[in-house]
């Protein structure tokens, strides 16, 4: 099993279900975060508001740079099922 290949997801019932699992907290951290840095935006507009623009694209920031740890525990979570031995096969 070849890490992130895009058959991974079909191999069994569980695979889909951890996919489809990763796919929801991947998609809520990538609306989240693209919320934060809009609203963070529209903050920057008023020298008052600033500070929390400041903090929103910090916490938007922080969001993006989850989403690839998604990826890498669904990864990880296919590993622990077996198959370790194909894990260099392309």
């Amino acid at each position: 099993m070849p890490l992130f290949h895009p058959d991974n997801r079909n191999r069994s019932d569980q695979h889909r279900k951890i996919y489809a699992y990763c796919e929801i907290a991947y998609t809520i951290v990538d609306v989240s975060a693209a919320v934060l840095f809009v609203v963070g935006s529209v903050l920057f507009f008023q020298e008052a508001t600033t500070y929390a623009g400041t903090w929103l694209f910090l916490i938007g920031s922080i969001l993006f740079g989850l989403r690839p740890t998604i990826k890498l525990y669904r990864e990880y979570t296919y590993l622990r099922m077996g198959d370790y031995e194909d894990i260099t096969r392309k």
